[in-house]
């Protein structure tokens, strides 16, 4: 007789994807029984489907009735290969979109469907039918990253380490040499006026101007290697969040070109090309002097003294769920089978996010960035598991 406990029921539920709506005032989770959407605020529920088999991406398009749906997990409602444009008000399908080969990314507008395949991106009309507009190839993207803003695009390039930039209106690309390794993160501010990018090193973090494709910032999130989870610019596009796998929230002031800086980046410092950044901020020393103090001043001393590090931080639930035998991203991997995302970043109004996790665990922690009466500048206001 066996007698062992089992380390997972058979009838768990687990949250395999996590995205935010354009404004973040929502999340949509993809489970392995169907998908969920949360008030991003409180974490309440708002919506629910039960298709008693896994949704692997889930992506809401603003805050209409439809979602953007892509099977996966252990036991997939849909094709890999497929993506269907669910209408919740009408409980159906509205229309679907198949590829060759497995779909691992969605973006979505009112005017266009945005499908990212591994080596490529497809660009369609929304409409019934579908119309084709426009395919870009890219290097292997098996995360599926692309961003979607209402007049760019922006996704890796053909070269590891590259992104394209695309003009909706002209349909120009512009190609950004970002990093000399493959690219793991990228993000788009919220008016498309700035670009973050991260490659799979996850050392640095780099801020371009989408207008002329100048880069404005670097940030240093540390020096030891890490996976970068989420990067995510506040509404003002003044200050960007990063999460990692070292299980800490970093927020980086940022150069907005169309914005005046913030009133408390008291501890800036100017960076190469213009750009200013955080010398550390009232929680890490004193305003001005940086993380490092009086050695970045020093002469020969390596840059990782005199560059720009996040003005604040804190610690977020990034419990590793890895099970045994877990699959590594790549072409054959089903979505929602391979590590569950963590970390996921939606900023609810100009100084105050929330950090959403994926799994068995499933966690909402939110967070405030003010000034305390202790130093700190970065709070977390609560949490809890929602799933």
């Amino acid at each position: 007789m066996n007698t062992r406990t089992p380390l997972e029921s058979p009838n768990a539920t687990v949250v395999l994807s996590i995205s935010f709506n354009d404004d973040c005032s929502c999340f949509a989770v993809g489970l392995s029984t169907g998908f969920r959407i949360f008030d991003s605020e409180t974490c309440t529920l708002r919506a629910a489907r039960d298709f008693n088999a896994g949704v692997g991406l889930v992506r809401m398009m603003g805050k209409t009735n439809y979602v953007g749906l892509v099977g996966g997990g252990k036991q997939p409602k849909f094709a890999a290969n497929k993506l269907i444009i669910w209408d919740e008000a009408k409980s159906k399908s509205a229309l679907d979109i198949s590829a060759l080969t497995p779909v691992r990314g969605v973006q979505l507008s009112k005017e266009r469907i945005v499908v990212v395949l591994q080596n490529s991106v497809r660009v369609y009309k929304f409409a019934k039918p579908p119309s084709l507009l426009s395919a870009y190839e890219t290097a292997n993207n098996p995360w599926g990253l692309c961003c979607l803003s209402s007049k760019r695009i922006a996704f890796p390039g053909r070269t590891a380490g590259h992104v394209q930039l695309v003009e909706i209106a002209t349909s120009n690309v512009s190609i950004i040499p970002a990093h000399s390794s493959a690219v793991k993160a990228i993000q788009l501010s919220p008016d498309g006026e700035l670009l973050a990018t991260a490659s799979e090193t996850g050392t640095l973090i780099r801020v371009f101007s989408t207008s002329n494709c100048a880069r404005v910032a670097e940030l240093r999130r540390g020096i030891d290697p890490a996976t970068i989870f989420s990067l995510a610019f506040n509404p003002s596009g003044t200050m960007l969040a990063c999460t990692s796998d070292k299980s800490t929230l970093h927020i980086f002031d940022i150069p907005h070109p169309k914005r005046p800086a913030r009133p408390f980046q008291s501890g800036s410092r100017s960076q190469a090309g213009g750009a200013a950044g955080s010398g550390g901020g009232s929680s890490e020393g004193s305003a001005g002097r940086g993380k490092w103090g009086f050695l970045s001043k020093i002469p020969m001393m390596p840059r990782v003294f005199s560059d720009v590090y996040s003005f604040t931080s804190a610690p977020f639930d990034a419990d590793d769920e890895s099970p045994p035998g877990q699959l590594p991203m790549s072409e054959s991997t089903t979505l929602g089978t391979s590590r569950p995302p963590k970390g996921v970043i939606g900023w609810l109004d100009e100084n105050t996010l929330v950090v959403i996790g994926a799994g068995k665990n499933a966690r909402w922690e939110k967070f405030v960035v003010r000034e305390g009466p202790d130093g700190r500048r970065l709070f977390r206001e609560g949490w809890k598991r929602y799933a």
